[in-house]
């Protein structure tokens, strides 16, 4: 009991117990608001990065992070595993690995510089994966395992998370953590999951708050455990309790069985998945962030070629579709195990970053289309009295037509466009632009549209 207490911060080491802002319930967990940032941020970089990204292989169906575990069970016909004997020998373990993650290209300022051109409000770095090896000079995986396993003791000899979050902070990108409560092959959670969730995971979550101070927490592994194994009511009023600022601080939902998009401050889809066994939703009142590779797989594999890259545009638009929902983009990219983000990576980011430089306004601090139904020329994001119209087929009579607004347009413009403003025709419903001496930008349009109060729509017409 003496560890629930340290957890969740009602223990003193000295003077009287003190009552904390927030209790190991979800009913009082679940009273902590989402930032106003995150609601606004709206674009995130996902980085998964480690052990597994030197043999860097799995099938192209799937994640190369899970090399390990592909290897052990012989998935996919065994192509890992074979490949592992083919290239390293039968003998060779994953810990052997750790030393060949030597980080020698790493530049940690070089990255924080690309992901703000990305135009990234925040990143999440990959502190521990599955496979239990920390990017940071963590004393509980060595010892539970009873080998250097962490990035100090061996491979690249530096605190990756330390160095990394400071670099993107410099940068205005905000840093979050990525931390898997599930291991596999170490001897404590296999055997007494308990003693490892009070020995290893809750010690781990405290020294990354203690010593990093995220502003986004984004635990995963979770699905086979309920949360009371985890203690994540515990470990989570203890994150809001500490936490430098906890008005800043961002949580997702991912902190036990069957909890995906019933707790945190945000729900989280993979690949559009809600991925909760309990078949329950999300909840309308919390937002939403879609995660999803630039490849298919989220550290980098080898094996996946040009055509499973996900094009410039495609990534813009993934963007808009997300926001027009209601929904955020958490942007993954899987670097090189010598430290090198892959250059076509970077260009996808790169593109991202163009584009929201001329349209950034249409994205950021925007909310959900009001329309029930995306318009077959693109999507809408707004903002107050403000409807911005992605347009990603322009009219062939350069008419934008409008259907099922009823509020009156009081002036129209193109961002990034030749003209002040554009003529607006029809009435109350059917309203239409005039596009006559603009054109199509790259990837999308956006149509600004001013108007005389909150867009009030049809429920009948898209």
């Amino acid at each position: 009991m003496l560890s629930i207490l340290l957890a969740v911060g009602l223990f003193q080491a000295s003077g009287p117990l003190q009552e904390p802002a927030y209790q190991p319930t979800w009913e009082s967990l679940n009273g902590h608001d989402t930032p106003q940032w995150f609601k606004d941020a709206k674009f995130g970089i996902f980085i998964h990065w480690g052990v597994y990204s030197v043999p860097a292989f799995c099938d192209t169906s799937t994640y190369s992070e899970w090399y390990q575990y592909w290897c052990d069970s012989g998935a996919h016909d065994g192509l890992e595993r074979s490949f592992h004997a083919r290239n390293y020998g039968e003998d060779f373990q994953y810990r052997d690995f750790a030393p060949l993650f030597k980080a020698e290209m790493w530049d940690p300022e070089e990255w924080a510089d690309i992901l703000q051109r990305s135009g990234a409000r925040y990143m999440v770095l990959t502190s521990k994966h599955h496979d239990g090896f920390c990017l940071w000079p963590n004393q509980e995986a060595s010892l539970a395992r009873g080998y250097p396993w962490n990035s100090v003791e061996t491979g690249p000899g530096r605190d990756l998370v330390g160095e990394l979050l400071e670099a993107c902070k410099a940068k205005g990108v905000r840093p979050g953590l990525y931390y898997s409560f599930m291991e596999w092959h170490n001897p404590l959670y296999e055997n007494d999951k308990a003693r490892y969730v009070d020995e290893v995971m809750i010690p781990q979550i405290q020294e990354l708050f203690q010593k990093y101070q995220p502003q986004v927490f984004w635990p995963d592994g979770e699905w086979d455990h309920p949360d009371n194994l985890w203690k994540s009511r515990e470990i989570l009023a203890w994150i809001y309790n500490h936490a430098e600022d906890p008005e800043l601080l961002a949580v997702n939902d991912r902190w036990g069985k069957g909890l995906r998009g019933q707790v945190g401050d945000y729900s989280t889809t993979e690949y559009g998945s809600l991925g909760n066994s309990s078949g329950k939703g999300m909840r309308a009142m919390r937002p939403f962030e879609e995660c999803r590779g630039i490849g298919h797989s989220f550290a980098f594999n080898r094996a996946e070629n040009y055509d499973i890259y996900a094009s410039r545009t495609r990534c813009v638009r993934e963007l808009i579709d997300l926001v027009s929902k209601g929904g955020a983009l958490l942007l993954d990219i899987g670097p090189t195990a010598d430290g090198r983000i892959p250059v076509i990576m970077q260009d996808r980011l790169f593109a991202i970053g163009r584009w929201l430089e001329i349209n950034g306004e249409a994205i950021y601090g925007t909310t959900r289309s009001p329309f029930q139904k995306a318009p077959a020329w693109g999507r809408v994001t707004a903002k107050d009295s403000v409807l911005y119209c992605h347009v990603q087929e322009w009219p062939l009579d350069e008419r934008l037509e409008i259907s099922g607004l009823r509020s009156k347009i009081r002036s129209a413009r193109v961002l990034g466009g030749r003209k002040d403003s554009l003529p607006v025709t029809g009435g109350p419903g059917a309203w239409a632009v005039e596009l006559a001496g603009e054109y199509p930008l790259e990837h999308a349009t956006v149509i600004r549209l001013e108007l005389e109060e909150i867009p009030e729509v049809t429920t009948s017409k898209s």
